[in-house]
């Protein structure tokens, strides 16, 4: 059996058939995605029929929460953390029991300014974040109910770091890193330890097909390569920790919505990152949500005023980048010294693009000559593909 509940960002239908499907194409997606008491009762009768059928089965549940609902539904609060709070007006999630911060009291991570605004943004997401956390509660208490719990492989995981500046549509640390929970069930030992191997989302596949022994399907695409997958089964992890490998990982970004197009590549390893900026030369645009967000206007505003940001960039160098960012991440976790330009860096640097050119090669990345280039690989050209010079000074 497969299903999938809440948040559904695969497609189209013909290539993800889920035969128990409810998401926002059947339901709002404030409640298929925050209200816990509906996703538990459709997960829970998922779960039910996986146990009267004896199935093996994937269930694949999206929640929208923590996202962002102010440009939307505003009446909600900026990430829906009014929503079925019981308070006047917002209706009732019954099996949610609200957790309210103190805007005061929240740690304010590095590379969000520490203002009033930003502070109550914060403080509105880790509401909505409590009310995560206790769907997952109900889940992994829906697995136990019905039996499942001794023979379920669990990944908990998210797609994007928080939409806060410098954090989601970036590909910095602060918008690369994503929680990566994986239990299995017949490793207790491994149970709440942690590991330094380094992983990313194109491991999931991989370690789903080998928890249930299914082999990947040979095919090409939009190259002469045959599809691939870059990632790697995540199951010896839970066994014990390697001694060598999982030192780095390859990370892409195009565009968030249609209108920000801003294509990056990164290749990231334990001490350094490489950040290849495609489009340098035009601002790094700002996603809808997050532009009419108290945070973003409250940065806009000060800017705008020239008082004090209370953050650690500028507008501008945030708008601005170069082609090329390079950052030792030990030495400088706060992604703040470009090492690109540094003599001292020259190797490292060239070790890194020739690892990120080789990576784009491998899974046919139609930017592999940009900016300066055009790919071509058809007609008169051969199938492996060249870069053409552009001539546009770059």
């Amino acid at each position: 059996m497969t299903g999938i509940i809440g948040k559904k960002h695969v497609a189209p239908d013909n290539v993800y058939p889920f035969q128990y499907s409810y998401t926002e194409e059947n339901f709002p997606i404030n409640q298929i995605g925050r209200n816990i008491t509906l996703i538990k009762t459709i997960a829970y009768n998922f779960l039910a029929q996986a146990k009267w059928t004896n199935s093996s089965f994937f269930l694949y549940i999206g929640f929208h929460d923590p996202h962002r609902c102010g440009s939307t539904n505003p009446k909600y609060g900026a990430f829906c953390e009014k929503l079925g709070d019981g308070k006047s007006g917002q209706g009732v999630i019954p099996d949610w029991h609200p957790v309210e911060y103190d805007p005061a009291d929240v740690e304010v991570p590095y590379f969000v300014q520490d203002t009033p605004a930003a502070r109550s943004d914060l403080a509105a997401q880790y509401k909505t974040i409590s009310r995560l956390d206790q769907g997952v509660g109900l889940l992994m208490k829906g697995l136990k109910e019905f039996g499942h719990d001794s023979n379920t492989l669990v990944i908990y995981t998210s797609d994007n770091g928080i939409p806060f500046p410098n954090g989601r549509t970036n590909l910095y640390d602060s918008g690369m890193a994503e929680p990566m929970l994986v239990s299995n069930p017949f490793v207790e030992q491994r149970w709440g330890q942690s590991s330094d191997a380094m992983v990313s989302l194109t491991d999931i596949v991989p370690t789903v097909l080998d928890w249930f022994s299914l082999p990947y399907p040979k095919y090409t695409l939009f190259g002469p390569n045959s599809v691939t997958l870059q990632g790697k089964s995540l199951l010896p992890l839970l066994v014990s920790d390697p001694t060598q490998g999982w030192d780095r990982v390859f990370a892409s970004h195009n565009l968030h919505e249609i209108t920000m197009y801003y294509p990056m590549r990164v290749v990231r390893t334990k001490q350094y990152k490489l950040i290849h900026n495609l489009n340098y030369r035009m601002p790094f645009m700002i996603d809808q949500d997050f532009y009419a967000s108290n945070t973003f206007q409250d940065l806009l505003n000060r800017t705008m005023n020239d008082v004090p940001t209370h953050w650690f960039k500028t507008l501008d160098s945030y708008y601005y980048r170069s082609e090329w960012e390079l950052y030792d991440i030990i030495a400088d976790p706060s992604e703040t010294s470009n090492l690109a330009g540094e003599d001292k860096y020259h190797t490292v640097l060239g070790e890194l693009m020739k690892e990120l050119t080789d990576w784009q090669r491998v899974t046919n990345d139609p930017w592999i000559c940009s900016p300066s280039g055009v790919f071509e690989n058809k007609g008169n050209f051969p199938s492996s593909g060249v870069c053409l010079p552009l001539h546009n000074g770059l």
